[in-house]
């Protein structure tokens, strides 16, 4: 089951042109992910970042269609695997029908070091909740 999330283009967003300025898709991505953690009790981003973390260690987007000011943006988030102490993530953002961007990222859970470590098990249990059907 995805995880859905929306998101208003603001002013913020914006480049002169009056379109979502492309660092800021990323932001956004961003934002998807950490209200994702803020539904799982105890892995919220400020209990993980504590003493923990969640880098992205790789990204892919694709930029298909311009957002603009005042548009509402409805993000989908879901896991094609959840490893061991990684998470492959799926985006994928609409404005009504129209898909405006596809992404597909890699986030790893790190300890102390900075070192990947192991999911706690139940922020993996949540996670897989959002892994994608085969």
């Amino acid at each position: 089951m995805a995880f859905t999330y929306r998101q208003e283009v603001m002013f913020r967003h914006c480049d002169p042109a009056r379109i979502v300025f492309y660092p800021r898709y990323f932001e956004m991505l961003n934002d998807v992910v950490e209200s994702l953690f803020a539904t799982i009790p105890g892995h919220t981003f400020a209990d993980m970042h504590a003493d923990r973390a969640v880098p992205t260690a790789r990204i892919e987007t694709e930029f298909l269609a311009p957002s603009r000011l005042g548009d509402v943006l409805e993000f989908t988030l879901s896991f094609p695997r959840v490893g061991r102490s990684s998470l492959h993530t799926r985006f994928v953002a609409r404005c009504g029908e129209e898909i405006r961007l596809r992404a597909s990222s890699v986030i790893v859970h790190v300890g102390t070091g900075l070192r990947p470590a192991p999911w706690p098990d139940d922020a993996r249990a949540a996670l897989v909740a959002h892994l994608e059907e085969t």
